[in-house]
């Protein structure tokens, strides 16, 4: 038995994808990663910045450009330490030619100017989709009004989707107060995937050098309840498929978030700690739980513990809240 999936439309030989990290960006980690089973692999992002840096011959061109984030460029020039954006394109070329899993390339941006036409680009060198992880904290007071949010993603959306043919995803963060509702409004674009959700850099300090450093950069077991909760809300709500990402470090946490009704999962932090040989642990958990509830396929159970499905759709909502705590000593 194989747990086959299609996600995106495209036909995957397991759910579990390798995740856009630094696990992805050379072919022997995506030819190691294929072999251990992973259905799919979103190649290391290419950023916004790295794609106009590469238009511009110099900061000052860029700001004729109407481009509004020098500082941001200024900060690639310090430590970038990522190929060329001819180097990714062949390097999607490259990675086609050697794998036979599909190859989803991944922006990460946070604006819909001059790099959109970048897209074109990755689909002519054969990626098989996109995907769009948009980088917006909602920590700009220049723009109180939460529409203005919402509206960069709708242009990114609006102009990328018309110039390719090949499916694109979206990645959003959940830093939306209404974000059931504009999840709702993503999938209605023409979007073909929602990736629930992108992970931020969380900071943290260190008081004897008095500096910021990162932390919690892997992801803990703890962090699936937040996409679980909202695959089994969004499932049967939106016009496009669900993927989940972030606290996926085992073949139970993958089952879950099918039953919650995701077509397919992303896990990189695990891979980090255990090695690509935890995906061949994870699909073989996977097809032996399957085959104990005599399950043939994997839609004969994605969804089934969504909130249109359980009996008690409150479960997802206050009332587990209020039980919780109310027993809670």
């Amino acid at each position: 038995m194989i747990a086959k999936t299609n996600y995106l439309g495209l036909n995957l030989t397991s759910p579990i994808i390798a995740g856009s990290s630094g696990l992805t960006d050379n072919i022997e980690k995506l030819i190691e990663l294929e072999k251990s089973g992973a259905g799919a692999i979103v190649i290391k992002s290419l950023f916004e910045e790295e794609i106009i840096q590469e238009m511009n011959t110099s900061h000052d061109q860029s700001l004729e450009n109407g481009l509004t984030f020098p500082e941001t460029l200024d900060m690639f020039d310090r430590v970038s330490d990522t190929n060329s954006v001819f180097d990714y394109l062949e390097f999607i070329k490259e990675a086609k030619n050697k794998l036979s899993i599909p190859i989803i390339a991944s922006i990460n941006c946070l604006s819909s100017q001059k790099w959109t036409y970048f897209a074109k680009k990755i689909e002519e060198a054969g990626a098989d989709a996109l995907e769009l992880n948009i980088f917006q904290m909602p920590s700009d007071f220049d723009r109180p009004n939460s529409y203005d949010l919402e509206k960069i993603y709708f242009d990114i959306i609006n102009t990328v989707l018309p110039q390719i043919s090949i499916p694109v995803a979206l990645k959003p963060s959940f830093y939306f107060s209404n974000l059931g509702p504009i999840l709702q409004q993503f999938s209605q674009t023409g979007v073909k995937g929602l990736v629930l959700f992108n992970r931020f850099f969380s900071p943290d300090y260190d008081i004897d050098k008095l500096e910021v450093i990162p932390t919690n950069i892997l992801s803990s077991p703890s962090d699936l309840a937040i996409s679980l909760r909202w695959i089994a809300i969004m499932h049967q709500r939106v016009n496009c498929d669900l993927c989940a990402s972030t606290g996926i470090h085992n073949g139970q946490a993958v089952i879950k978030e099918i039953l919650a009704g995701a077509n397919a999962v992303q896990i990189a932090s695990v891979i980090y700690k255990e090695g690509p040989k935890i995906i061949q642990e994870m699909n073989e958990f996977i097809i032996k739980w399957m085959e104990k509830k005599h399950y043939k396929s994997i839609d004969e159970f994605k969804g089934l513990l969504s909130q249109k499905n359980i009996r008690n759709p409150s479960n997802y909502d206050r009332v587990q809240f209020v039980k919780n705590f109310r027993n809670f000593d």
